[in-house]
Parts: C-alpha cells; sequence; structure tokens
C-alpha cells in the first residue's frame, strides 16, 4: 500500500497527519506536484514527485502510477473518479471518503457549480479550511488505513 497526495493544493497540516501516520504504520507516501516539494527530514519513507506545469499533469501522474489498494489524498473530484472504480481509496482534506456509491454524485454537483461560475453566477465556494477539517481529515485517515491494512 502506499499513500498518494496530490500536492499542489492538500493543506500543509493534512501533509503532516499523513507523514505521522506512514511513520507509524511504514507505508510509503509519495508528494505529486508541478512545484518543488519539501520532504520531512529524515524520514525515508516519504519522497516527491515534480512532475512538469500544465492542467492535470500531477493528476495524470497519480492516475498513471496508483494502483487498486493505495490511498489518494486529493480535493480534486474528478480525480477522485478515475481512482475510485480502479479500486484506489480517496479522502479530501476536509474528511471526506469518496466511494463508489458517492462519486457520482459528488461529480455531477461539482460540473453543475462549475457550469454557473462559467455563466457568471457567484457561487462562494467552500468554507475555509480550518482545525475542525484537520481532525476530520485525521480521524477519515485513521479509519481508512485501519480498514485497508485489515483487508491486507
Amino acid at each position: 500500500m502506499t499513500i498518494w497526495i496530490d500536492a499542489d493544493a492538500t493543506p500543509r497540516d493534512v501533509k503532516e497527519v499523513v507523514y505521522r501516520a506512514a511513520t507509524r504504520l511504514q507505508l510509503p507516501t509519495i508528494l505529486v506536484a508541478n512545484q518543488r516539494l519539501e520532504t520531512p527530514p529524515g524520514n525515508p519513507l516519504v519522497s516527491a514527485v515534480r512532475v512538469d506545469g500544465g492542467p492535470d499533469v500531477a493528476d495524470q501522474h497519480i492516475v498513471d502510477h496508483a494502483v487498486a489498494g493505495d490511498l489518494v489524498v486529493t480535493q480534486d473530484i474528478p480525480l477522485a473518479a478515475l481512482l475510485v472504480p480502479r479500486g484506489i481509496v480517496v479522502l479530501d482534506p476536509r474528511g471526506e471518503e469518496h466511494t463508489a456509491e458517492t462519486i457520482g454524485e459528488r461529480l455531477s454537483i461539482r460540473n453543475l457549480m462549475e457550469s454557473f461560475r462559467a455563466s457568471g453566477v457567484n457561487t462562494g465556494g467552500p468554507a475555509p479550511w480550518d482545525s475542525r477539517h484537520k481532525h476530520a481529515f485525521a480521524a477519515a485517515l485513521d479509519r481508512a488505513l485501519t480498514r485497508m491494512l485489515r483487508k491486507s
């Protein structure tokens, strides 16, 4: 099992929660971004992949390399929609797990909101990320990893 982080937009606190879990469980973790990333010093389990700039290049790298049984942290719903059907567990930084039962609806809502924004409607956007989201993410990560490790 590998943990992948779509690192361009993932909050630092989420990365730190993942680093602690990866260390505790001895799981390789890969950050993917189109910018230079710092990995935690002295933690050989965490590595970074810098991809070329451009839309969805980091997403495509994750799609090309993640396999069933891996876990991906991303807030990108279209990326999640590509991964979930392949047996990859996907968590967003707010602690929501995308599943086969939920991803279709979430993708539809995301596309609807994007079409509203494209036509000039101010949709507001999500609430700012805060400590409640950090705790929700940590709990969701723990639940997902516990479930995944029991299966293996």
